[in-house]
């Protein structure tokens, strides 16, 4: 499953650039470049239906799966990067989720020194694609659409309170993964 989301990982950034190259090329050079969208974009299909097969041929998957996408903002791929990328989701501590998905702040200080807590570290994969859910669990679940504005109120910095609201998620995902509940607002 790594191996697959991984995969559909860069069939994305391939896509990416020959979507950029169309806007510096001349147009007579933009038709060599739509076969190429077209080949990636069934490619990409086919991938996530591989996905999608896997999961339904796993009982563990499944029934991981059910539980992550029961909340608001969390898809299928979402759910996929969750379950190949971070397969301790459930038996960790929220300490440890946190840290490993590398969303918890780390002090800078040494001696009489106290800088900023930064994020650092963790499985870059799984951040980069909890933040995209956490942009539409903004708009879709009032509890993080709630926390998100406070923080903002408070006076953090937009990308900050947005951090600040996947750390909640990748704790309460945990949470629910570990004791087999569903989503519940």
């Amino acid at each position: 499953m790594s191996d697959l989301v991984s995969r559909r990982s860069q069939l994305l950034a391939m896509q990416k650039m020959e979507k950029n190259r169309i806007q510096i090329l001349p147009k007579e050079l933009v038709m060599t470049i739509k076969p190429i969208l077209t080949a990636l974009k069934n490619q990409i299909h086919k991938i996530e239906n591989k996905i999608a097969a896997l999961i339904e041929s796993c009982p563990d998957y499944k029934a991981k799966d059910t539980i992550v996408r029961s909340m608001k903002g969390i898809g299928k791929i979402a759910s996929a990067s969750l379950i190949s990328n971070l397969p301790e989701l459930g038996y960790m501590t929220n300490k440890q989720a946190s840290a490993l998905v590398g969303v918890a702040p780390i002090n800078r200080e040494s001696g009489r020194y106290k800088g900023q807590r930064k994020i650092q570290g963790g499985r870059h994969q799984v951040r980069t694609v909890l933040y995209m859910a956490m942009m539409s669990a903004i708009q879709s679940n009032p509890i993080f659409k709630e926390k998100y504005e406070s923080l903002v109120e408070a006076g953090k910095p937009k990308k900050v309170a947005i951090i600040a609201c996947v750390r909640k998620m990748i704790v309460i995902l945990n949470s629910m993964v570990r004791d087999g509940v569903m989503w519940e607002a």
